[in-house]
């Protein structure tokens, strides 16, 4: 069974004032046997993240540890690109292992998941600032009537749906908002959510790459190919679904592989999942301290990751030393992939591509 494959809880670290939450007893009934651990603080714990003795467990790790803590920073932070805002996380980490994934920079080699028991300070804190926004006057990339909030920004919505009901509080408070929905990308499938009364106020991002490359850095994801098939199951169930090329990882072959990702989506996707189809391209960006954590647990994902032959460094809007392909050869890489889109599924409308 896919939850028990990434999800196998047996400590749960907590803050106290979590436990005392509806949403952090509930968390702490659905695994009685898991030993509760109090902590004083759910960011560093050294057992979890922050300690580089972890890295040989870094899979182990995210199966087994939870972690339950109260957001405290309620800011909805401006976008643009994928959606107007950036809601406040409902969680934080994640239990696949992508080896991309910016997270851990931040919070310290492995990062399981950590959940936030004050759902219902995070949903009010979006409904007041919705609320203020008034109706979307002028439409933009993000959607043309209403206002789009990203709620799945430092983790995956579909995996956090497995261990607590906060995804799907949101889901319910945005069918009713009249002037906003919500958004987030994923990269598994939960067959739950089609049966979620979401009003047609969610828009679900399917990740996508190459299904040869995803077997090897898209670690303990869903398969690219099952992925593909969901998106006509959730289209069917009412849900607005878009494609998330990312990231876009150049190789000796890149072009021939996604070229061959294209036709397969072409095949698989329904009429009406065509119809409604939008796509988002990101290029990669990597980090030199992610780098460094990914040869002690994951070595072979670099041999593409890494390629200082092909990257430059670049100083991120919140203060971290990146590194992404040239800029001149990135502008042609760019052109290459959207030309091959419109030539293979013309009806997929890119929204933006970095």
């Amino acid at each position: 069974m896919e939850f028990n494959r990434l999800l196998q809880i047996k400590r749960i670290y907590a803050q106290p004032a979590a436990l005392e939450l509806p949403r952090g007893k509930e968390i702490v009934e659905r695994w009685p046997e898991a030993d509760v651990v109090l902590v004083d603080n759910h960011w560093n714990i050294p057992e979890v993240h922050g300690d580089e003795t972890n890295v040989p467990r870094w899979s182990r790790i995210k199966t087994e540890a939870l972690v339950l803590g109260v957001k405290k920073a309620l800011t909805v932070k401006p976008n643009g690109r994928s959606a107007d805002f950036i809601a406040p996380s409902t969680a934080n980490g994640c239990a696949m292992a992508c080896a991309y994934c910016y997270v851990p920079r931040h919070k310290g080699y492995s990062n399981p998941v950590t959940v936030f028991a004050n759902i219902d300070q995070i949903a009010g804190a979006l409904e007041r600032h919705a609320t203020r926004q008034g109706m979307k006057l002028e439409p933009n990339q993000c959607d043309p009537e209403l206002w789009v909030y990203d709620i799945g920004e430092n983790s995956d919505c579909s995996v956090d749906a497995l261990i607590s009901d906060n995804v799907k509080d949101l889901v319910e408070l945005f069918r009713d908002l009249p002037t906003a929905k919500l958004s987030f990308a994923t990269k598994y499938v939960n067959p739950a959510m089609l049966s979620w009364d979401h009003g047609g106020r969610t828009r679900i991002r399917f990740s996508l790459m190459p299904a040869d490359l995803a077997k090897s850095i898209d670690v303990r994801t869903s398969p690219v190919a099952e992925r593909m098939a969901a998106i006509n199951d959730f289209v069917d169930a009412g849900y607005e679904v878009h494609v998330n090329f990312s990231p876009v990882i150049i190789t000796d072959t890149w072009l021939r592989d996604w070229g061959d990702l294209l036709r397969q989506l072409d095949a698989t996707l329904t009429p009406a999942a065509k119809a409604q189809l939008a796509a988002e391209v990101i290029f990669l960006t990597h980090n030199e301290r992610l780098h460094e954590v990914n040869l002690g647990w994951h070595p072979q994902a670099e041999n593409v990751l890494w390629r200082p032959d092909l990257q430059e460094s670049k100083v991120s809007s919140n203060g971290f030393t990146n590194v992404r392909y040239r800029s001149g050869a990135k502008g042609r890489y760019v052109r290459q992939l959207t030309e091959l889109i419109e030539e293979i599924a013309p009806y997929c409308r890119v929204r933006y591509a970095f």
